[in-house]
């Protein structure tokens, strides 16, 4: 029986001394994982992105070939290597190599221990299974104690954008948004609910172009509190349109 496993070709093994083979080697030295969805950013050292960027441009040429995509003559294609991996690196994948946006958190002065809501929250990212686009909205809601941190409103489409912005599956992007929020603020009851269209469902297989999906994470008093979960999702509800 043939395995799923095979060997890579030889031919596409890493260049010796590539930027990608020295960032991998220094996670496995550090014995980091490296997922999809992981920010690999502090082993990323200047000037590398920049030669990652030529390394997957060239990459992606050899996929193009390999889809009998005249890339030479083609006037439409003969850049596209060069759009296509900036955009990965720099754009719909860049929360996986740059660093956390600063946030300041500032003191619960006035003591403020009522429910808060942000949202919706526009989110973007792409599908870690076939990297199709995933495009919905997120809500936060938040109970602060006394002894909370406070971020300013845009904080909170700058963090989920930077988690977002990897390849992901949305069950754990959520739980990814909830744990940064969670250290950042430390609130008594985090909530976080995302709704989402998957093209990975509009483009291919099943091609169902009204399905979205709809997931939450609970955390403190919204899990032990139902009164205040129904709450936090009535008025979510108020904003969905």
């Amino acid at each position: 029986m043939e395995s799923d496993h095979q060997a890579p070709h030889p031919d596409l093994d890493e260049a010796p001394g590539s930027a990608s083979s020295r960032i991998r080697a220094r996670l496995q030295a550090a014995q980091e994982r490296f997922h999809a969805n992981d920010n690999i950013s502090a082993y990323v050292e200047p000037g590398e992105l920049d030669e990652l960027l030529d390394e997957v441009q060239s990459r992606m040429e050899e996929v193009l070939r390999s889809l009998v995509i005249d890339i030479e003559s083609d006037h439409n294609t003969r850049e596209t290597a060069r759009r296509v991996a900036k955009m990965y690196l720099k754009e719909i994948f860049a929360g996986r190599y740059v660093s956390q946006p600063n946030v300041t958190e500032f003191p619960n002065a006035e003591r403020i221990n009522e429910l808060m809501i942000v949202g919706p929250l526009r989110v973007r990212s792409a599908c870690s299974h076939h990297l199709c686009p995933i495009i919905g909205k997120l809500w936060v809601g938040v109970m602060p104690n006394q002894h909370s941190n406070l971020i300013g409103l845009s904080k909170y489409a700058r963090l989920a954008e930077w988690i977002m912005c990897r390849p992901q599956i949305q069950e754990e992007a959520v739980t990814q948004v909830a744990d940064l929020l969670q250290e950042k603020m430390s609130p008594d009851g985090l909530a976080i609910v995302m709704e989402a269209e998957h093209f990975c469902m509009h483009w291919r297989g099943v091609r169902d172009t009204d399905a979205k999906m709809t997931n939450s994470v609970m955390r403190g008093s919204f899990l032990k509190d139902g009164s205040l979960r129904r709450e936090f999702l009535a008025l979510l509800n108020r904003t969905r349109d």
